[in-house]
C-alpha cells in the first residue's frame, strides 16, 4: 500500500512531479532542465519546490548531486517516478539532450560527442562540483563517455540498460561491415523514416512500441504515453528524429564500453532488466562489463524489468542507487552554496 503522501503526488500531473523546469540556451539553442533539492534547515527530509523566481543552488546539507539523463525518445518527464525520492538527500537535475523532450529540435548532427558537451557546459553552468550522472539506454553510454571526457566533472555513473555500439563491429567479419552500412543507409534516408515519423508518433503506436520495451503492462500508463508522444509534434521533430534515428543505429554514435570500463577509476553501476527484449542480457551479458573492472564496476539485476526500470520498477531503481551511493560517497557537509 502507499502511502498517503506517496498517493497524492503520483496524482498530480508530471509537470509538477519532476520539480523546477527551466529554459536554457545552449549554444543558441533552447533546451529544457529541471531540478529538486533536499528542503534546508530542520526539514532536510522533505522536498522543497522552489517557485518559479528561484535559482537552482546546491543544497548546502546536500551529498553529491546527480544529474538524470534519459534514453531515446524519452525527456524529463521518465524520471517523474524518481526525482523525488533521489531528492531526499541530494540535488538531482534532469536535461532535455537536444532533440528531444521539450529541448528545440536543432539540425544538427547528433551523437554521443554532441551530448556530452551539452552536459558538460550545462555543469559548468549550474553546479561545478562533481555529480553522479545516471542515465537510461543512450543516456547511460552518454555517462560513460563524458566521465571519460570529463573526468573533473563525474563523480561516478549510474548506467541503466547500456548499450555497447562496438558490439556489431566485434560481431560482424570486417569485410561485411560495408555492404550492412550501404542497406543501413538507405533504410535510415529521410525518403523512408519521414513517413515511418508520421506513424511512429500516433499514441496508439507509441503504447505498442513501449509494450515491447516494457515488461510490466501495469507500467504503460495513458501519463507515459503522453511523455513519449507529445515532443514529436514540435516544429523540426521529424528532422531531428530521421539524425538522431541515425545517430543511435550507427556503431560510431558513441565510444567502446568496454574500452572505458576498463580504464576508469570511479564507482560505476550498471542496472540491468532481467526481460529487457530491446538489449536482452542473454546477448549483452552485462556481467562482462563487471568483469572488464570488478574493483568499481557494481551490477543490479531486476525481475520482472525491462528496458526502463526506472519506470517499471522505480522504488527498486531509487534504493538500489542510493544504496549504492551510500556506500561510495560520504557526505560533503556543510558546503559554499554554488549560484546558478
Amino acid at each position: 500500500m502507499l502511502r498517503a503522501e506517496e498517493k497524492l503526488t503520483n496524482s498530480l500531473h508530471w509537470h509538477q512531479r519532476v520539480g523546477t523546469q527551466r529554459d536554457w540556451v545552449w549554444r543558441g539553442w533552447q533546451t529544457r532542465y529541471t531540478y529538486l533539492r533536499p528542503a534546508l534547515g530542520q526539514n532536510q527530509g522533505a522536498i522543497a519546490f522552489p517557485d518559479s523566481a528561484d535559482k537552482p543552488i546546491t543544497s548546502a546539507t546536500s551529498s553529491t548531486p546527480i544529474i538524470l539523463l534519459h534514453g531515446f525518445g524519452a525527456s524529463i518527464g521518465h524520471w517523474r517516478q524518481n526525482l523525488t525520492q533521489l531528492a531526499e538527500n541530494h540535488t538531482v537535475y534532469a536535461l532535455d539532450l537536444l532533440g528531444f523532450g521539450a529541448s528545440q529540435k536543432a539540425p544538427v548532427n547528433y551523437d554521443v560527442s554532441l551530448w556530452v558537451d551539452q552536459v558538460y557546459d550545462f555543469w559548468l553552468t549550474f553546479i561545478k562540483e562533481p555529480v553522479v550522472l545516471a542515465g537510461n539506454s543512450i543516456g547511460s553510454l552518454i555517462c560513460l563517455a563524458a566521465a571519460a571526457a570529463h573526468p573533473d566533472m563525474v563523480a561516478g555513473t549510474v548506467m541503466i540498460s547500456l548499450p555497447d555500439p562496438s558490439v556489431r563491429a566485434e560481431a560482424v567479419p570486417g569485410w561485411l561491415l560495408p555492404a550492412i552500412e550501404a542497406v543501413e543507409s538507405w533504410f535510415v534516408s529521410p525518403l523512408i523514416l519521414r513517413p515511418l515519423f508520421a506513424l511512429v508518433r500516433k499514441p496508439a503506436v507509441v503504447r505498442r512500441w513501449v509494450g515491447f520495451a516494457y515488461a510490466n503492462p501495469e507500467a504503460i500508463t495513458d501519463e507515459l504515453v503522453e511523455i513519449l508522444a507529445g515532443p514529436a509534434g514540435d516544429r523540426g521533430a521529424a528532422r531531428a528524429f530521421c539524425a538522431v534515428f541515425k545517430a543511435v543505429g550507427s556503431a560510431q554514435v558513441g565510444p567502446g564500453v568496454k574500452t572505458i570500463l576498463r580504464n576508469s577509476t570511479i564507482p560505476m553501476l550498471l542496472i540491468w532488466g532481467k526481460q529487457d527484449r530491446m538489449i536482452p542480457p542473454r546477448f549483452a551479458r552485462p556481467h562482462q562489463f563487471v568483469e572488464c573492472n570488478p574493483q568499481y564496476v557494481e551490477l543490479v539485476e531486476l525481475d520482472n524489468a525491462g528496458h526502463c526500470p526506472q519506470d517499471e520498477c522505480p522504488e527498486q531503481v531509487n534504493q538500489a542507487i542510493l544504496n549504492w551511493m551510500s556506500r561510495n560517497f560520504a557526505a560533503r557537509g556543510k558546503s559554499q552554496l554554488q549560484r546558478c
